[in-house]
Parts: structure tokens; sequence; C-alpha cells
């Protein structure tokens, strides 16, 4: 049995002894939320291995928690059971219940075959209204004030990822409306600022966060009823204090909610605790502006290298016309920043390319993915750095090392439809001599065990079948070609994607020269986001470049992370970039998050390995995780690294044979059966 969460195109396989017929039940019969749900028999459930299962009575007690090696055995009674896959999905089935988690597969056992409810809610999450505002900073202050609606707690829960909805859209007018029916919460909390559309910008996800209200002061302060304040305007600046504000915050709420309904042992707690006088328990049950006074409290340098690694910085041009994205920018709870960085001019890109050219040990006449482009004489940008996995640019210029995004990237997003069937995967070939690249087709898309899909390959199509080609739905596009400032090459002429009215898929990868221009315009023709090239590429790099990138999105990396790994080990990767939502994922990873492993020999057998973790549309920001490289392992906030756990060969042999994910070793990217081989 298959649950699907068709507008994320995410699959969970629920695994019987024999073929079941689901049949429609009443979904209150479930404590908690769900979008469907059926009703099966059975007597045995098998789910993919590392699969957490929680198990609570009727009244919402947790009775057990099972992950990775464990087993439960509960006797009569009924039982709700949550299973955290790659699909939220909950069971409702009356006991004795056996949970045995085996080191490849997680085995639900009831006595005898019985009915079972199955209950599922999808990830995605739409707003729930939409807000008037003109472009005075007043009124995108109160606009933005409105905000914490949707939240689902203001209580320390809203550090899960799940539990925090999209904010209202917001939509420029002649003056400002907001809907009543929107349930603002009273925190209790505000955040003053001066009037100007850069405070209010930088301050929003924070004030999302906190459910505060943002009101006109002479100075960025953040105020409780309680008399507590804390000043904006520090040492770091107001745009470091602010963001400083929001990892605080978030990552002790993370920290105290383990009090809550997840108990579980947290590294991170147990870390604070060592460190500091901080009384978890009773800042449980404490009001929100207590917990923003202890939590100030504390020295932010005793908890910095504890901070989980933050998804998102993302770099907004303080203007009226990006107004409408503050939305979607807080969604992604990223951290938001002025626009900074450094020019970096066209033909230094170019002079890159020579001297990767220059170190190939390819045959001199190598081609380049190019039709005769011209060189442009535009600038590049290269943002400030951060310590964000992903940067994200909304201003003039094309950034190198950032996602350019644009509005239709976030609305196309936020518009994506359901889509029944098996995951599409289109490739376009429309060069015989770059053949060597198709050979993805059947060694890297579509070789996930447990997930379905439909790949479908095309070669040196015509200008009519690749319109065609690009219209049709389908998830993910690879481009293998030519494209110049004319658009790209077909065997009989050339399709410029700014003429196309509709773009079938949601992400694509055109590996092809100077494919920047051409992305963009398949996200303004509905597309959510893709990889491009800056610039002109080598072929025998782009081939590499190539299947490291489909490896790496058919394990589930989101696009911007996917081209940091591939980073460590290609020249040429600095050509890349991405358009539009680079935090977009191809299809779901088998472990939620998608992980990377770093190995180094040590003497004696033993190997040392780092563990990271990239958080995905299914496992955000706040999510946990277990890594499985020992049974005493705690838990870790999703985007925190684990390092220098030491490992025998057979230990890290079973390790990697748990979930396909890639290796370094040596500064080289490997996938983890070439690094065992």
């Amino acid at each position: 049995m298959v649950v699907r969460d068709n507008v994320e195109r995410h699959q969970f396989v629920l695994r019987t002894p024999s073929p079941v017929a689901p049949e429609p039940t009443d979904r209150r019969r479930f404590s908690l939320p769900t979008d469907a749900a059926v009703r099966i028999e059975t007597g045995r459930i098998g789910l993919a291995a590392n699969t957490v299962v929680c198990v609570r009575d009727e009244a919402g007690s947790m009775l057990a928690q099972v992950d990775q090696q464990g087993r439960e055995e509960l006797g009569a009674g009924t039982y709700s059971i949550e299973l955290f896959g790659a699909v939220k999905t909950y069971l409702r089935a009356d006991g004795p219940l056996t949970v045995d988690a085996r080191p490849f597969e997680t085995v639900l056992s009831f006595e005898d075959p019985q009915p079972v409810s199955v209950g599922a809610r999808s990830s995605h999450e739409s707003p729930a209204a939409t807000i008037t505002t003109t472009d005075d900073p007043l009124d995108v202050m109160a606009a933005v004030s409105a905000f914490g609606s949707a939240l689902k707690t203001t209580s320390v829960e809203r550090s899960y990822p799940t539990l925090r909805g999209h904010p209202p859209l917001l939509e420029l007018g002649d003056e400002l409306a907001v809907p009543e029916a929107l349930d603002v919460p009273e925190t209790g909390v505000r955040i003053e600022l001066p009037p100007t559309l850069r405070h209010v910008f930088v301050a929003t996800p924070l004030a999302y966060y906190l459910g505060a209200r943002l009101v006109p002061g002479d100075a960025p302060r953040l105020v409780a009823e309680s008399g507590f304040g804390h000043d904006f305007d520090g040492p770091h600046g107001f745009e470091e204090a602010v963001a400083r504000a929001l990892k605080r915050t978030f990552f002790l709420d993370c920290v105290v909610r383990t009090e809550g309904i997840y108990d579980v042992p947290l590294h991170e707690r147990q870390t604070v605790e060592s460190r500091t006088d901080i009384e978890v328990k009773e800042l449980y049950d404490a009001s929100l502006d207590e917990r923003l006074s202890a939590y100030f409290e504390i020295p932010y340098e005793r908890i910095a290298d504890l901070l989980p690694e933050w998804k998102l910085t993302t770099h907004v041009a303080p203007r009226a016309d990006n107004i409408e994205l503050l939305p979607f920018v807080t969604n992604d709870l990223a951290v938001v920043r002025t626009p900074s960085g450094t020019e970096v001019h066209h033909s230094a890109v170019q002079a890159a390319v020579v001297d990767d050219f220059l170190r190939d040990d390819a045959d001199a006449a190598d081609t380049v993915r190019s039709a005769g482009a011209t060189t442009p004489s535009e600038t590049y940008v290269k943002p400030s750095s951060t310590d964000s996995v992903e940067q994200a640019w909304i201003s003039d210029g094309t950034p190198v090392g950032a996602s350019k995004t644009t509005p239709a990237a976030y609305r196309n997003r936020l518009r994506r439809e359901p889509t029944e069937g098996d995951i599409g995967i289109t490739v376009v070939c429309n060069d015989p001599e770059m053949l060597a690249e198709t050979d993805i087709v059947d060694e890297v898309y579509g070789s996930r065990d447990g997930l379905s899909f439909d790949v479908d390959a095309h070669y040196d199509l015509s200008g009519a079948a690749l319109r065609e080609t690009l219209a049709e739905p389908t998830d993910f596009l690879h481009y293998i070609g030519h494209i110049d400032d004319d658009g790209f090459q077909c065997r009989d002429g050339k399709v410029d994607a700014d003429t196309l009215d509709t773009v079938g898929t949601g992400a694509f990868f055109l590996n092809a020269c100077q494919s920047y221009d051409q992305g963009l315009a398949l996200v303004e023709a509905g597309a959510i986001g893709g990889i491009v090239t800056f610039s002109e590429v080598i072929n025998s790099q782009a081939v590499g470049v190539g299947r490291t990138l489909a490896r790496l999105l058919n394990g589930g990396f989101p696009l911007q992370a996917s081209l940091e790994v591939v980073r460590i080990d290609s020249d040429v990767a600095h050509q890349y970039g991405v358009v539009g939502d680079g935090g977009l994922s191809v299809v779901q990873t088998e472990s939620g998050v998608a992980v990377l492993c770093e190995v180094f020999d040590k003497v004696d057998g033993q190997f040392d390995v780092s563990y990271r973790a990239f958080n995905t549309s299914r496992a955000g920001i706040g999510s946990l995780i277990r890594p499985a490289l020992t049974d005493s392992m705690p838990y870790y906030l999703s985007s925190s690294g684990v390092s220098n756990t030491e490992l025998t060969e057979d230990e890290l042999r079973e390790f990697l044979a748990l979930e396909q994910i890639p290796v370094i070793y040596d500064d080289t990217v490997y996938w983890d059966y070439e690094f065992l081989a």
C-alpha cells in the first residue's frame, strides 16, 4: 500500500503480507489533523528502516517511541500510532501490538488480522487569506503584524516545522485591509522599529515567529509587556542583531520543547544545560515574555556553536515591488539582509572557464556547450558571506553562489497542483556529441527502491517537438545540448523560452552554456526552480557535473544543496547556479533529511566519520534526526553536524548499507556503493 502526497510528490510505502483493499473511513477517528483516511485489514505492516514510530493511548499520552533498533510490546487497548515517514501518516488499531525496529525494516505486528485505520496529511501549506497594504511602511508594519495568525501554536512547539503555517499573502493596493477572519495571537510582544521598509523587511521573520506586532519607534527594540526589552542597535549592527535574536529564540525553544509531546534525549539540550543554568522544566510552562527574558540572559557566545546551521539567508532589496514577497521569505524562516556583495565582471567568469579548460585532461578538441553565444557585458554579484546553507538574492544583478529568486518562483511553488501517478523525469539530449551524459537515464534516474518513476527520454528534437515537451507536465527536466542568446538549439532552429506560454516542469537542470537567462524564462513560464550555467562549460567537465547532480537530485537533495556538494570536487561547479526556489527537491530523501558523510582514515582499521544533514521540504528547520552511526546516538536538530565519530570498517559498512548517500573521501565525492567498492 502506498500513501502519496500528490502536491509535494512524496510517497510512503506500507508493506503488508498480502494485498489490501482500502476503504474510505472517517477522518475524525484521528486526534491529529488528516487530509484523507482509509481502513484496511492486516496483521502486519512493514516500514522503511529507521522510521520513527510513536504509540499513544486514546488520551494522547505517549506509551512508546521506537527508532533505529528497538522493540516494544503493548497489550490490549486502542492505540494511536504516529509514523514519521515520507508522508505524515497515522494508524489507529487495537492491541496487542508489537513494534520491532530491525536493521533494514521496522515491523508493526498485531495478534490477528484486524481493521486498521490509516490517515495521512500533506505537508503542503496554503495561506489562509490575503492582506492588502499600501507601500507606506506603517501599513506594511500593520500587515506583517498579522503574520502570526499562521502559527498553529505560540508555545515552544512552534519550533516544529509542521506547526508553523504559511503567512497570509500580501497584495499592494490603495489602502490597508486585514481580513477580520485572521486570528492574530495576543502575545504581548512587540518590535519597535523606525518606519522604513529596510527595518520592516529585516524584522518580519522574527515578528512572525514570535507572533509579535511591529510598531513605530525611534530605535529598533524587542519589547514584552512584562518589561523585558532588548536593543537591536548593538555592536553587531541591526541586521545581525535581529538574525541572532531569531536564531537564539528558535534554538532555545527547540531545547525547551523536549519537556513536551516528544520527550527525547536531545544533544543540544544536554550541552546547553552543562554550560548554563537554564531551567528547562520551568520554562516549558512559562509565558512567552518570561521565556524571552530567560533566553536573552544567556550570553550568545555560550550557545553560538550549538545553533543549527540556518537553512536560508535571503538578500532582499527594500523596495515597494518586493513587499508582496515577504510572506514567502517568512515561510522559509529566512534570515533577511539588505543586499550587499562584491561585483564580479563577466570577463572574470569567462577567464575561469579558460583556466578550467587548460587544466582539463580531455583532448584539445573537446567541445564547448555553446552554439556561438555572445559574451554579455553584465556584472555578476557575489553576495556577502553568511553562515546559512543556502542564499537567495532578490535584487538587481546576477548572483554567484546564491539563488536568483523571483516572485514567479514563489507563486509557482504555492500554486503547485496535485498530480497522481509516478514521479515524472524528462531527459532531452539535443546534440549527438553529448550522448555520453544520457546514460544517466538508465543508471541514475528512477533507480530508487520504493519510489515509482516514469522516465521519458527525447533525442535531437525539432523546435516544435521541444515546445511540446516543455509544456508537458513533469516533475523534473534534464536538458543536455546547446543554448545561446536566441534560446535552445534544435535540429531545425531555436526555441526561446521567453516565447513559451506555459512550462509543465516543476524543476529543471539546463546543462548547456549560458543557460541562465533561459532558466529564468522557464521560471516565469511556470517552473519553480532549476540549475543553470553562467557561461561556457567544457563538454567533458559538464558530463561529470551532470552525472553527480543527477545522483544528488535523484537522492532527494534540494537544488542549492546539490550544487554545494558538487563544488567539493569539481573545478567547474562555480559556473553553475540556481534560479527560482533553491530549496526545491525533485524527490523525497529516504530518511527525511539529505545526508552527506565525510570519512577520514585512522590507524588500526578505524575511521573518523562526520555526518551532515540538509533540511528538505519534508524535514524543515526544527526537525529532529538521530544519526544511525552508533546505537547510543542521541537526537540532534536536523541541520546540526555530527563530527568525529569513530567506526570500525564493519560498522561503517553497516551504516552505509542503510541508505544511498554521498560520501566525501580524500576531497572527492563518491556514492556509498562506489566508496565501499
